[in-house]
């Protein structure tokens, strides 16, 4: 009982892991990719904190041929972000852009310069550069520990990923640490949440299951503790209409089944040792009696009556074997031999000896059907030997064919079977009370035996009214295509 308890249990386990692994997957899946597309956004080069213009300058005069007559210096401005300042990379050319602007332009001529055809030019270039940091999904890494690239407004990369250095970036250093702490709480907030919906998913399932599985516990325990000697119980059904409930009730149906057969096998047991009984009793006290009186024993007379009372052991125990083998034989197939039943009424009836008169009605033409020749010929033998301790005068044996099955009739003129009698007749070890002597009841065992192979030929046995009094005995067979 431990074991099977500790299955259902193995069940409700297996089935909330396997529900689990497969809400699991997708999630963390999702999880996983919202945390790469947050790191990918964060790592675009206009997302960074921290950025550096690069400007250049310069102007030169020039006459109208295109000649280069003088150049300025040439300044260069860093604008850095982080410091919302701007300071030059040569000091030695501070303001020279002012300079360009707002002094007189003669100021930049020599003596003896004309400014006739002459022009000033001026250029500037301008490149803008971005420390992008290099994210961690790591969730727990310091984020002083991470590396930076430098990435044009081209999207070029320069150089290789350098670390967080104070004395280069400055205060920029702790703008892109603040980048990775950021995205450390955003992947520690998506993975805390998505374990928190698989475990509360989880914890639903055991509990649907645990409600699930309650009735099936039940009826477990109900099946556990029915033993062959109490069948009366059965197991618990279930308000609702689902499969546990049709579960129940088919285990109640095959209780049914059961205890039906139990109680026929115990029944069939007592009837058969009280009918074995018998013959070996009245055996057992004509030997003792002769054994006791031998000098006043007709000897021939008791050995007679012994060989009847084995011939009844005989007759009594081949009808027990081949009911035994019926009931663990499965319906005939329909691979199995045709048999003509034409002619297997026909050779049953012209060697039998009768008392009576018997009348046989056979259609001109085969009728063939599926079956064993040696089980046909033994039903067809046991309802004629019961018609023979039942007719008065007369025995009728009649085949037909209908909508593709044979009809077998045995009919008599004896008393004929109580309407409230007619199934209770093919219930192993019954005779009625016109049949209760052994000398010509029979075993009580002809017409069960009968029914069962038609029954395991797909066909029927049952009895009807007979039009004119007497027994009705009908088989209804399937003709073979």
């Amino acid at each position: 009982m431990n074991r099977r308890a500790h299955r259902s249990r193995s069940l409700r386990k297996q089935i909330t892991l396997i529900a689990t692994l497969i809400v699991a997957v997708p999630v963390i899946a999702a999880t996983m990719l919202a945390a790469m597309i947050s790191r990918n956004s964060a790592m675009q080069p206009h997302a960074s904190p921290v950025k550096v213009d690069d400007m250049c300058v310069s102007g030169h005069f020039q006459d109208s041929n295109g000649a280069v007559m003088r150049i300025f210096p040439t300044g260069r401005i860093l604008l850095l972000e982080w410091e919302n300042t701007c300071k030059s990379a040569t000091g030695e050319n501070d303001g020279i852009i002012m300079q360009i602007k707002s002094k007189e332009m003669m100021e930049y001529f020599e003596a003896g310069d004309s400014l006739t055809d002459k022009s000033i030019v001026c250029e500037a270039s301008h490149t803008s550069y971005a420390m992008v940091p290099d994210l961690s999904l790591w969730p727990l890494i310091d984020p002083n520990d991470i590396t930076y690239s430098v990435v044009s407004d081209t999207g070029e990369r320069r150089g290789r990923s350098l670390p967080l250095a104070q004395e280069m970036l400055g205060p920029g250093v702790e703008k892109l640490a603040q980048v990775q702490r950021a995205l450390n709480g955003r992947t520690l907030s998506l993975y805390s949440g998505a374990l928190l919906l698989i475990g509360l998913f989880a914890l639903v399932v055991w509990v649907a299951m645990g409600r699930v599985l309650r009735p099936v516990e039940a009826i477990r325990r109900e099946m556990a503790d029915i033993t062959e000697h109490d069948l009366t119980r059965r197991v618990p059904v279930s308000r609702g209409r689902n499969e546990v409930a049709a579960l129940a009730t088919t285990v109640n149906a095959t209780l049914d089944r059961l205890e039906a057969v139990v109680e026929d096998n115990r029944r069939f047991v007592a009837d058969a040792s009280h009918e074995l009984r018998s013959p070996i009793a009245a055996l057992r006290a004509e030997l003792e009696i002769a054994t006791a009186h031998p000098g006043l024993t007709d000897w021939p007379a008791v050995v007679d009556a012994a060989l009847t009372d084995t011939h009844r052991l005989q007759q009594l125990a081949t009808d027990l074997l081949l009911l035994a083998r019926l009931d663990h034989t499965s319906t005939t197939t329909p691979g199995s031999d045709i048999v003509d039943l034409t002619t297997l009424v026909r050779d049953q009836t012209a060697h039998r000896r009768s008392r009576h008169a018997l009348t046989v009605d056979l259609p001109g033409r085969p009728t063939p059907v599926h079956g064993s020749h040696s089980l046909l010929d033994r039903l067809l033998g046991n309802l004629l030997d019961n018609a023979e301790r039942h007719a008065t005068t007369a025995i009728t044996v009649r085949l037909t064919t209908d909508n593709n099955h044979a009809t077998l009739e045995v009919l008599d003129d004896g008393p004929g079977i109580p309407l409230e009698d007619r199934e209770r007749v093919f219930d192993r070890f019954t005779r009625l009370d016109d049949a209760r002597t052994r000398d010509t009841g029979g075993t009580g065992l002809g017409l069960p035996i009968a029914r069962r192979i038609a029954t395991n030929h797909h066909g029927t046995l049952h009895a009807t009214d007979h039009p004119n009094g007497g027994a009705r005995l009908v088989i209804t067979l399937p003709l073979s295509p």
